[in-house]
């Protein structure tokens, strides 16, 4: 059989998808989604499946999307995925399922992510419902945070016959999916909206506005509203500085601020009435997704944008998707390049970020070679908007407010690999646990969680 090249995906113009917020992959047809399945080598020990955090039966959706019975593709993939069109764009599969892939040896491998992405968007558009659970057994389980991992729990749970209810600290459900992750890259009103329905369809109720740890405790979980086990997947909010000075000037923001006034109080949207300033020229700080998302968040509000980052492109840790399209709609790379002051005028708006150029020196212990400040290079890059990206921590305020539950050394909940915490009947997982880290692994986390919950409530004297 002659061998079939892998087939793109089609996309929005790049100089047109910079200044809107429509999605920017516009997926596969079903034509293209059948050939491109057609590449799968069907292996018999599928390395893609092992790779995957969440366990998808990769080779037997592929197969089915190959036949063209999207229907079952959809069935295969429900058995472990409540979120698929989510997992389908936005999971780093270059490093997952696709980086394993047998494929990719030797040429392209098999676009895993566009296929999950396709079937899910079929059902979607097809009002296809491949939802089923367990009769009830009787048992409460709360979930706090609906985000990727708290729903991932919930979903399962709920499949196996537990009365599921999510507490969710903002107005509405998704957590980082619907504050976080941009709308070009992941529609909020059809895709996310759709997806958490499907998590409601298996009896799931989400109570929103909810602080946990302040309007609702862990321990009123257990001994006021008669829960039988409790999940934290609450995820990393919390957003880190670089301690230079400057950085309490007007004009400096968190990504996680920025993200959120854009994505889930639709700051981008002509007359909002939560604006953001953008100024005309940002410097986002920082080299991830969640960099990518707020630069060409920015860049779509009409700011010239700079990525400063201290490593060169090889050790960016974002996506080298997100990566290239950001490079495509006019986003500039400063490397090698490290602040050490935001720079200010006399009325305490920011003018300009000062920084120092670096060069790459021994590894550090994660196996990245460490940056080293070449003496006397300091220089200037103007902006008025300086926003920071790098990384998130765990809100301290449910471990602070709930009695025998321990944190861990990067100031999240201690729990070991199945989510078990130092407080009985108390789960946790995602960002809570591991601060901050991808979709997918929440979802994995999440998916470990139920199945320990499901086993200490199975065996928990009466």
């Amino acid at each position: 059989m002659a061998k079939i090249p892998r087939i793109p995906v089609r996309e929005q113009d790049p100089q047109i998808r910079a200044k809107n917020f429509k999605e920017v992959c516009l997926g596969y047809t079903d034509e293209e989604a059948m050939l491109e399945a057609r590449r799968c080598l069907n292996c018999k020990k599928p390395a893609c499946m092992t790779a995957c955090p969440v366990s998808v039966k990769i080779p037997y959706f592929v197969a089915a999307v190959a036949k063209g019975d999207f229907a079952e593709a959809a069935r295969v993939i429900a058995i472990d995925s409540s979120l698929p069109a989510i997992c389908g764009r936005v999971c780093p599969q270059e490093n997952q399922c696709e980086g394993s892939c047998v494929l990719g040896v030797k040429g392209d491998s098999l676009s895993i992510g566009k296929l999950e992405r396709f079937v899910a968007d079929w059902c979607r558009e097809n009002n296809v419902s491949v939802a089923t659970k367990a009769p009830a057994n009787g048992k409460k389980v709360a979930v706090v945070g609906s985000g990727p991992g708290g729903l991932a729990c919930a979903s399962d749970l709920a499949k196996m016959g537990y009365d599921v209810t999510i507490f969710e600290v903002l107005h509405k459900a998704g957590g980082v999916l619907t504050y976080g992750i941009p709308e070009f890259r992941l529609p909020k009103d059809t895709v996310v909206a759709h997806e958490i329905e499907n998590v409601k369809k298996l009896g799931v109720k989400i109570e929103t506005n909810v602080v946990v740890g302040r309007t609702l405790t862990i321990d009123d979980m257990f001994e006021k509203e008669g829960f039988d086990a409790v999940f934290i997947g609450s995820g990393a909010g919390l957003p880190k500085f670089m301690d230079i000075p400057g950085e309490n000037l007007n004009g400096v923001v968190s990504a996680n601020e920025f993200l959120t006034r854009s994505n889930l109080m639709k700051a981008y949207e002509a007359g909002s009435r939560t604006p953001i300033y953008v100024g005309n020229k940002v410097c986002v700080v920082g080299g991830g997704n969640v960099a990518m998302d707020a630069a060409r968040t920015a860049l779509r509000l009409g700011a010239e944008v700079t990525v400063v980052y201290r490593r060169t492109e090889k050790e960016l840790p974002a996506r080298a998707e997100e990566v290239h399209h950001a490079k495509e709609e006019g986003v500039k790379f400063q490397l090698l390049t490290n602040p050490v002051e935001v720079v200010g005028d006399e009325k305490g708006w920011v003018t300009g970020l000062k920084c120092e150029q670096m060069e790459l020196g021994e590894p550090d212990a994660s196996g990245r070679r460490s940056p080293v400040a070449v003496p006397d290079s300091h220089f200037t890059v103007d902006a008025d908007v300086v926003i920071m990206a790098l990384g998130t921590a765990p809100n301290p305020l449910i471990a602070q407010t709930t009695k025998g539950l321990e944190k861990n050394r990067k100031g999240g909940i201690q729990a070991d690999e199945n989510g078990v915490t130092t407080r009985e009947g108390v789960f946790a997982g995602g960002d809570a646990v591991s601060g901050a880290a991808t979709v997918i692994l929440a979802m994995g986390a999440g998916r470990k969680a139920a199945a320990a919950i499901d086993e200490y409530l199975k065996n928990k004297k009466k």
